[in-house]
Order: structure tokens, then C-alpha cells, then sequence
């Protein structure tokens, strides 16, 4: 039996999202809150295929998924999302995500995505291919983005709101590393006040709007 994790903020949607995966076969192993649980579940379980929401709190999903890439390289990620944007898309697939799913879809899309990533296969929503296609085609891609992954987290806990102490508690360092990375963070993007991070945390697909 394929095992499965799910990874959404919301528990009424991780409910109805276990229902239908457990009526379809599966096996759903964990559930996580938020990005960073959903990292820790899936280095400690190692399941089959995680279903991430994008937005989740803490650590958004492509960054989630970047983390289980890097350390549970055998678990394949399914991202959920309302995103059909070229920029959110792009960012998934350079992460290491095999299948990008719209929420506005039916239930059979996930079911389909997961089939299909766990035979090695990446799939994409309807809804979303031919926007990934003209975005290749006419070399739409956002630029790299110069942040480390570490930078890429304080970079979403500014965007929620968290101050460097905040900051500082939920990753486990001290304060004044947090602030080092904050303010490397906000040197390479060139942005020195809170809203503009927002805004470019926004457009990355880091938080939702």
C-alpha cells in the first residue's frame, strides 16, 4: 500500500483529503499544520508522496518540498494550490515538485497526480500546462532567486509578521543570527521596509496574497 502525508493549515480540508485518498487505496502515514512539520514528518517517515499546500504557515510548500528533495529524496511531492500563475509553477517545478495541483480541480486531478508521480512521472493540472509551455516558450521564467534557503525562511516569517526574537525562537537560533540573516536577506533584494518584502514574498509564491 502506498503511504501517503498531508500537509495543509486547514483540518477540515486535511480531513476531506484523507477520506478520499484512504477510499481510494491509500495509506495517509501523517498530517502536518504547517511547512516545517511537514519537513520533519517527512525525513522521519519517509512516505511515498507528500501533498503540500502551498500556503502553509511557517514554511511555505515549495520550500517544504525543497527541504524533503534534500533529505527524503525518495518521497515524491504533490503541490495543491489556486495559483495557476507561470511564476508559482516555474518556482515549483525548479523545487523538485512532480505534480502541481489546482484546488478549483476535481478530486479526481489529485488522484491522478498522485498515480502518476509515483510512476516516476510529473503532472500538471489542465488548467495550468499550457501556461508552463508558453512561460518556457517565451523564456518567462522569474529571475534565480539569490537567497539561501535559510533566508528564504526568515524571508516568509517577516512577511507574517514575526519579529527577529519570534524569528529567532521558531528557528532555534539565536537573536542575533536572525537578525544577520534578515539583514543579508534584505541586502541581496535590495529592499530595506517590511510592506516591500511582503510584496516580493507575494509574487514569489512565498505567502499568499
Amino acid at each position: 500500500m502506498q503511504r501517503i502525508m498531508l500537509a495543509d493549515d486547514h483540518p477540515m480540508f486535511r480531513q476531506g483529503l484523507r477520506s478520499l485518498l484512504e477510499r481510494d487505496g491509500y495509506e495517509v502515514v501523517a498530517e502536518a499544520s504547517d511547512g516545517h512539520e511537514a519537513a520533519r514528518l517527512a525525513r522521519k517517515l519517509n512516505p511515498n508522496v507528500a501533498v503540500l499546500d502551498l500556503g502553509m504557515p511557517m514554511l511555505n510548500g515549495v520550500d517544504a518540498a525543497r527541504d524533503i528533495h534534500k533529505r527524503a529524496p525518495k518521497t515524491q511531492v504533490v503541490l495543491l494550490t489556486m495559483y495557476e500563475d507561470d511564476a508559482y509553477v516555474l518556482e515549483a517545478l525548479r523545487a523538485g515538485i512532480r505534480g502541481y495541483v489546482l484546488k478549483a480541480q476535481t478530486a479526481s486531478d489529485l488522484l491522478a497526480a498522485i498515480r502518476e508521480v509515483l510512476r516516476g512521472a510529473v503532472y500538471l493540472s489542465p488548467g495550468i500546462s499550457e501556461a508552463v509551455v508558453n512561460a518556457y516558450m517565451a523564456k518567462s521564467e522569474l529571475p534565480p532567486d539569490p537567497l539561501t534557503d535559510r533566508e528564504r525562511q526568515v524571508l516568509q516569517l517577516v512577511a507574517e509578521g514575526n519579529t527577529t526574537k519570534e524569528i529567532a525562537a521558531l528557528l532555534g537560533v539565536s537573536v542575533k543570527t536572525a537578525e544577520s540573516h534578515r539583514t543579508r536577506m534584505m541586502q541581496k533584494l535590495a529592499i530595506h521596509e517590511t510592506a516591500s518584502l511582503v510584496r516580493y514574498a507575494i509574487r514569489r509564491g512565498f505567502i499568499k496574497a
